[in-house]
């Protein structure tokens, strides 16, 4: 600004928009000249005020800012708005394909009718009051936010709604610091780093031909961006980090983010027959299970040492089921953030262990339980202080194309709707792919909230290294064959920018090369011999019957009489509390204890003895059929209260949660955090049992095969409601039958308990195995109008001197031995309804015996062998259920059934024939079916065709 000598003369030089400019800057230096740029600051002390300012009323009207000069700065802040908002719709975030030129008329300045020298007569800080020095006028700032917005990284924010986060966030962008500043040698080793993983997918790709990796290539730069997260946690006090992926890039971040060795690697690619690839001595090894799955699949973990701290990295085994392992990661970290050590609720520290889930551009939108895992995120039950996601976005999802495949402009748009901030970022940039990293690591670390990068790249080969994705994406694929891979485009860069020589990075690949060469070269053939699986672990195989379950009656009425108390004060719904202090006396002489308290019982006990208790599912906290209430609500100030958390006599955390409405990703979670807090009893309620199959992948997958083929030990609990009661198809049947499909190798319990004591000891004995070698899940049928049913209720000694039967007698037969005939077996609410109607009938029953299988797998052979023995005139013996004849347990038992008789006895079916759906919808057709089965397995009349079925 130059000084004509009068004051006059300096005020002619500031016109239109400019003049208010100068008039808010004389009002902010009368108040504190501090406020005011030292150089105006200058002008006032030497001149005074504006000239304009002074003068009289038509001296002023003439030099204000006219409407037009108004309109261009209203229109240069709309669009500045539009930038913030709709930059990333011309970012140049695609490192191939159509996407690469993009134009928006929401970015351009014609649109707003703004011409460059509207912008420029505009300063900078009306439009960006934050705008930084050396950016003066409006030009100058669209330029500045164009590149902030909508360069080779961009940002979607808008849908942020919390004012804080949103404002911070900006603030990161616009002034670009949380863009990394690496030294030149830091710049050296991302780019060593690349070559690594460049070089690592190039040798398996000439040494193990034709075979499948599922290349990282196209999305190299994962690979530092996980670095980089890694020993930033490492760098504070994070214990755990907890990664999900599925397959793409899987080895590679195994051999560069996990550590685990090339030849381990490379020995698990090695098919030759009857000969075995032998990793170097010394090497790590990994226990994988006794079945095993292929290498891609395979997760592990690594110790980060720093100091006095380490970080210990996971990456979560994950079948091809690409996005389920998502809650189950979760469900990992919530666990390693759970102090469960004190009684109440376990103490969660969010900055202990963080998640980062890798999806695929296809799966993230096209999979519901990704969805269903980001609805958990901020729930009270599930909340792990925020996940980075990263979606891996190759631009095709096999072989299907975006407008294939999503409805959405974006893979990412699904995360808008839980308010969580999106990065797009150009794959082909490492620093702005770091940078997009250290951004999410610093959101998740302030705000405890999830964060999303899409990381925008390509595929270089097929989907599989066996796939010719030229077939179906010809165009693409011409473009990926003629682009050059990140690490030569980094190194181009680097070499412009005078950090590293000529020949520099053809020096790196070849001792990259040479490196895996060597590793390759120093491993030996052995000779192996028939290859088969590995044996199941003898502690599973030796069973559970030597666990001590009981509890004594004097401890029982201690802690029965802890579950009544309640807080001063507290005032609880009158009918509910009456309903429950009718527990007091139930475990006195004479009177029994109904299932809902002795599942309190169990609880209770197992909290005594220091374990730890967490409970899940929609409606747990009162019970679906309204039996368990241990979440009290207050009906005047509607505060809660868990008896469970007042209990003196409790050692460990119990946390029990409704969760929200759906399986998949529920089921998941709990498998997660039980696997990783073996010591806890962990368990998740189906609101109904067939509502368990919409959680069918994690079932299948993880909870029943997850120990066989990767060595994970769960003693997760399912808690699924059965029984047939006329109410239809879904309300009737767990699906007892899929269970029991799956049943091998003691891979879990599969039970279906008649008995409030049954299910005490059954509680109690799973949390005995938690953490041990004999750890499994368990699969309980559990009741439902039987709940209240006085016949599965129990007498106290029950508790205190029994243990769990897989075989229950029916009590009051078999007495005679000699007379008994036939030998009825079945499982579950069947079995109540027999014994019902024997006590209502008036007549000899010396005839029949009933055994209840309460344990269905494994199946208790040697109990039911010694039963047999003992009732030397047995002729024939009865199968009787309420499931259809394909579903229940009559094709999984009818095998062994025949093998325990040998051909002796006859053995007949009693159930409801086969049918497609597992139960009717008509109540009076349901009586006249159960009537049937009843009447046939009792002989009480013919009861209709009793082939029926047969």
């Amino acid at each position: 600004m130059s000084n004509k000598g009068s004051n006059e003369n300096i005020w002619e030089q500031f016109h239109g928009p400019n003049m208010g400019y100068i008039e808010e800057q004389y009002d902010l230096y009368l108040e504190d000249p501090e406020r005011v740029d030292s150089s105006l600051v200058e002008v006032f002390e030497q001149y005074g005020a504006p000239e304009w300012i002074k003068g009289d009323e038509s001296q002023q009207g003439s030099n204000s800012p006219s409407a037009a000069d108004i309109q261009k700065v209203t229109s240069a802040l709309k669009l500045v708005e539009a930038i913030r908002r709709s930059g990333h719709l011309e970012a140049e975030v695609y490192a191939v394909g159509r996407g690469r030129e993009r134009y928006s008329p929401l970015l351009d300045p014609k649109t707003y009718n703004l011409s460059e020298n509207d912008l420029k007569s505009i300063q900078a800080k009306w439009i960006w009051p934050e705008a930084p020095n050396g950016v003066s006028n409006g030009l100058e700032a669209i330029h500045t936010l164009k590149q902030q917005y909508a360069g080779r990284i961009s940002f979607e924010v808008d849908h942020v709604h919390n004012e804080e986060e949103r404002t911070w966030l900006q603030d990161k962008i616009e002034q670009g610091t949380y863009r990394v500043d690496f030294n030149d040698d830091q710049k050296k080793q991302v780019l060593k780093l690349l070559a690594q993983v460049e070089g690592f997918e190039h040798f398996l790709a000439k040494t193990f031909v034709a075979q499948k990796r599922f290349s990282i290539e196209g999305l190299d730069v994962m690979v530092p961006m996980l670095d980089h997260i890694v020993q930033a946690a490492s760098e504070e006090d994070v214990e755990h980090v907890m990664m999900g992926m599925a397959h793409r890039g899987r080895l590679n971040v195994l051999a560069h983010v996990l550590g685990k060795p090339y030849d381990r690697i490379f020995s698990e690619f090695h098919h030759a027959p009857n000969k075995e690839l032998v990793p170097s001595e010394g090497s790590m090894g990994i226990n994988y299970g006794w079945t095993g799955d292929v290498k891609y699949h395979f997760g592990a973990s690594l110790d980060v040492e720093k100091e006095e701290r380490t970080t210990r990295v996971t990456l979560s085994h994950n079948p091809s089921h690409l996005e389920f392992v998502d809650p189950v990661v979760q469900g990992f970290a919530r666990a390693a953030q759970d102090s469960r050590e004190e009684r109440g609720l376990s103490d969660q520290d969010t900055s202990k262990a963080f998640s980062i889930l890798i999806h695929g551009d296809a799966a993230f939108p096209g999979e519901g339980v990704v969805a269903e895992t980001l609805n958990m995120s901020d729930l009270p039950g599930y909340r792990t202080g925020g996940a980075v996601h990263i979606i891996a976005n190759n631009l095709v999802g096999f072989t299907t194309i975006q407008k294939d495949g999503r409805s959405t402009r974006y893979a990412s748009d699904l995360a808008k709707g839980y308010e969580i901030p999106i990065i797009h970022v150009n794959a082909d940039d490492p620093i702005q792919c770091l940078s997009a990293m250290q951004l999410a690591y610093e959101y998740r670390k302030k705000f405890h909230k999830d964060f999303l990068i899409d990381l925008v790249g390509y595929r270089r080969f097929g989907h599989n290294e066996m796939d010719e994705p030229r077939a179906t994406q010809p165009e693409l694929y011409t473009e990926i064959d003629d682009h050059a891979t990140v690490a030569t485009l980094y190194a181009e860069q680097l070499q412009d920018e005078g950090v590293i020589e000529e020949g520099y990075f053809d020096q790196v690949k070849e001792e990259v090369d040479e490196n895996f060469r060597q590793t390759y070269e120093n491993m030996k053939e052995n000779e192996t011999g028939e290859r088969d699986a590995k044996d199941v672990p003898e502690e599973m195989v030796s069973g559970l019957d030597a666990i001590d379950t009981s509890v004594s009656l004097d401890v029982l009425k201690t802690l029965n009489k802890g579950l009544l108390k309640r807080p001063e004060g507290f005032n609880g719904f009158k009918k509910l509390e009456k309903i429950l202090q009718r527990r007091e006396n139930v475990l006195e002489e004479g009177n029994k204890v109904d299932w809902a308290t002795g599942e309190s019982l169990a609880f209770a006990s197992i909290l005594q003895d220091g374990k730890p208790i967490r409970l899940t599912g929609q409606d747990s906290q009162r019970g679906t059929f309204a039996h368990r209430h241990l979440v009290l609500h207050d009906v005047e100030d509607g505060s809660t209260y868990c008896p469970m958390h007042g209990l003196e006599e409790a050692n460990a955390s119990f946390d029990i949660y409704n969760s929200p409405l759906n399986e998949a990703g529920v089921l998941g979670f709990e498998y997660g955090y039980s696997v990783l807090a073996p010591e806890a009893l962990v368990l998740w309620e189906a609101q109904y049992g067939d509502f368990a199959n919409a959680g069918q992948v994690i079932i299948d997958q993880f909870i029943s095969a997850g120990r066989a083929k990767w060595g994970e030990k769960s003693s997760l609990v399912m808690l699924l409601p059965h029984g047939y009661e006329g109410q239809g198809p879904e309300h009737s049947s767990a699906r007892l039958e899929r269970y029991l499909t799956m049943s091998a190798e003691y891979n879990w319990t599969v039970a279906n308990v008649t008995s409030s004591a049954q299910y005490f000891h059954l509680l109690r004995r799973q949390a005995a195995i938690g953490g041990k070698d004999a750890a499994r899940p368990l699969v309980l049928m559990t009741p439902k109008s039987l709940i209240r049913n006085q016949r599965v209720a129990s007498d106290g000694k029950e508790f205190s001197d029994g243990q769990f039967q897989p075989l229950k007698p029916q009590r009051g037969l078999g007495k005679n031995e000699d007379k008994v005939t036939r030998l009825v077996i079945g499982s579950g609410k069947v079995m109540i309804d027999l014994e019902d109607r024997i006590e209502n009938e008036d007549q000899n029953w010396d005839w029949l015996h009933i055994v209840r299988v309460e344990q269905i797998y494994p199946f208790p052979e040697k109990q039911l062998q010694e039963i047999l023995e003992q009732y030397p005139n047995i002729e024939e013996v009865v199968w009787v259920q309420e499931e259809p004849r394909n579903m229940g347990g009559w094709d999984f038992v009818k095998e062994t059934l025949y093998q325990l008789v040998n051909n002796t006895h006859e053995i007949k079916y009693i159930g409801r024939p086969k049918r497609s759906s597992p139960a009717v919808g008509e109540p009076n057709i349901h009586k006249t079916e159960q009537n049937r089965i009843i009447q046939e397995a009792l002989k009480l009349s013919k009861g209709g065709d009793s082939n029926e079925g047969n």
